[in-house]
């Protein structure tokens, strides 16, 4: 952490009035010292305690700026009734006006603050006032609906367990640290009822101590559309943003997605900005990593709001690359990469093969969501986020892998990782979940990325000819090593980090009954991996495609016994 430059002053529990005039509590943290300094606005719905008070009001304020952290409407002690986007954006621009009328305001403004606190950034980007020079959006989100649908799309899978944390964090966390805990040990206690009951729509409501708007919502109505989600993407403000901004990210963030659309976005808009991905988690950001995410943010802050750029980097990008364990400076995100195709082979234990095979059957599991199909790791709010030993879930029936073998030479992956399927299933209700795994010499395999596709009747192939299928998953910068593997697994979810499907197409949050489906992979079905750097230029030349016939048969499918 850099030398303090200032001892620090406070004011608590300043009065603000919203746009509607509803009392909004705001802290004032201020150098102790004469001069003018610029401001930092930080408006959270996690009220303005720890670790908020900490990280941003003393570490800032010592480092030489004003800063106002403010609760937002119905949230910490602040009047009105909480919403988690109606009154963003005119709750951000009454924030300004007030700070227009204080002696110590220089005109000279920036914001920052993580997940939540990130997505009020990008409220008040909408129509940005003339004092805006900064913005440092931190794990941050721009989308509720894609928080709860990460597809984007209304038939797309719930991201179950997320929701759930995050639903009990905006209803309890402003109201002090042992409301907090106390809802957090209730959610624990009630969780795997809550997950494994339906209808879904009921058994929640004991594990979050009442019913909650916010997810009942959510689960009924899945269209991104629907009247109630209007405003609720405030996202196209980086289409036409001119505001520096700074992203910062982590290669398991669930706001991963949402973070790299709003780069390329202020890209294309023109507008500077810079991009950090860390090996994160959406939690560990704000920890571990916190040592390299103040230094982004004092940089970039500094820099355009104290004319000091000393503290930035060369490139607009940086990435932390797995495997090799080292940070990578780049000139844009993602870098120029050649896809390279790993077709998907049945024969054997399930490989990896540079050429499409010949002749192989398809290759069938059953998915039954009365036993769903566990998630390990992965993009979470909890703390099994992140990379994990996934020996377990490869070991069950309805998984199955594919694997390379043993790299002779490193394989850098950096950007979007697809798998082009060509899938029929018995009864067209399926979810197809796809990840990307490294294997190393003991036979470890970590996840790297994953993605989810949903399928229906009109998309999931049949008997009479199989659908071709493109899964992506969230990008990734990653090496293989020498010696290591390549790994794919297929499966047919990811419970409870996403509501399982239900094999019926009832809705969400009153589906009552729970149907098997068996999904059959036909080839040719492939890996596409992006191979970045001089070394993987001509590599789809060099491989030959090699498309079977369209196959009709019926799988084979081992019994219990065989399998």
């Amino acid at each position: 952490m850099p030398e303090r430059r200032h001892d620090v002053a406070y004011e608590g529990g300043l009065v603000v009035p919203a746009a509607d005039g509803s009392p909004l509590l705001t802290d004032h943290y201020f150098p102790r010292a004469d001069g003018d300094f610029p401001t930092l606005l930080v408006r959270s719905p996690y009220g303005r305690g720890i670790p908020w008070a900490p990280i941003f009001g003393m570490l800032f304020a010592e480092q030489g700026f004003h800063v106002v952290l403010q609760s937002s409407r119905g949230t910490g002690g602040s009047g009105g009734t909480y919403a988690p986007w109606q009154h963003e954006a005119a709750d951000g621009r009454a924030a300004v006006a007030w700070l227009r009328r204080q002696p110590w305001f220089t005109g000279v403004l920036g914001t920052l603050g993580p997940s939540a606190l990130g997505y009020a950034q990008w409220a008040l980007a909408t129509d940005p006032p003339p004092e805006l020079r900064a913005m440092v959006i931190q794990v941050g989100m721009h989308d509720v609906h894609g928080f709860f649908y990460p597809s984007g799309c209304a038939s797309g899978p719930f991201a179950l367990e997320n929701a759930l944390v995050s639903v009990v964090g905006r209803m309890h966390y402003g109201r002090g640290t042992l409301a907090f805990a106390r809802a957090a040990l209730r959610l624990r206690r009630h969780f795997r009822s809550i997950t494994r009951t339906l209808p879904l729509g009921e058994t929640y409501v004991p594990g979050l101590g009442g019913r909650a708007p916010l997810l009942d919502e959510a689960m009924t109505r899945p269209d991104p559309e629907d009247a109630h989600w209007q405003g609720a993407d405030v996202g196209a403000a980086a289409a036409r943003a001119a505001v520096p901004t700074s992203l910062i990210t982590g290669w398991h963030d669930v706001c991963l997605d949402q973070t790299l659309q709003q780069y390329d976005r202020l890209r294309r808009a023109g507008c500077e900005t810079s991009l950090l991905v860390g090996p994160w988690t959406h939690n560990s950001a704000m920890q571990q990593g916190w040592p390299d995410v103040f230094a982004e943010t004092l940089a970039w802050l500094r820099a355009h709001l104290c004319d000091d750029a000393s503290g930035l980097r060369e490139t607009p990008v940086r990435v932390h690359v797995g495997g090799r364990q080292e940070w990578r400076d780049l000139a844009d995100w993602p870098p120029a990469a050649t896809g390279r195709r790993w077709y998907l082979d049945g024969a054997g234990d399930g490989t990896l093969s540079p050429r499409a095979p010949e002749g192989t059957p398809p290759l069938t599991f059953r998915h039954d969501p009365a036993d769903p199909t566990p998630s390990v790791g992965g993009p979470l709010l909890s703390r099994t986020a992140g990379p994990r030993d996934n020996a377990v879930l490869e070991a069950r029936d309805d998984v199955l892998t594919f694997t390379t073998p043993p790299l002779t030479e490193p394989l850098d992956v950096l950007g979007t990782v697809t798998v082009e399927l060509r899938v029929a299933t018995d009864t067209g209700y399926a979810d197809v979940f796809a990840r990307l795994c490294d294997v190393d010499e003991r036979g470890r395999s970590v996840n790297v990325c994953d993605g989810i596709r949903r399928l229906d009747p009109a998309t999931a192939g049949s008997a009479s000819g199989p659908a071709e299928v493109t899964v992506a998953m969230s990008p990734t910068a990653h090496s293989f090593a020498v010696g290591h593997r390549v790994r794919l697994q297929i499966s047919g979810g990811a419970h409870p980090r996403f509501a399982r499907n239900t094999g019926t197409g009832e809705p969400l949050a009153t589906a009552t009954r729970l149907v098997p489906v068996e999904i059959s992979l036909h080839h040719p079905s492939a890996l596409v991996l992006p191979q970045a750097g001089p070394e993987a230029e001509g590599v789809e030349q060099a491989e030959r495609a090699v498309r079977a016939p369209s196959q009709t048969k019926k799988a084979f499918m081992p019994s219990t016994s065989d399998r």
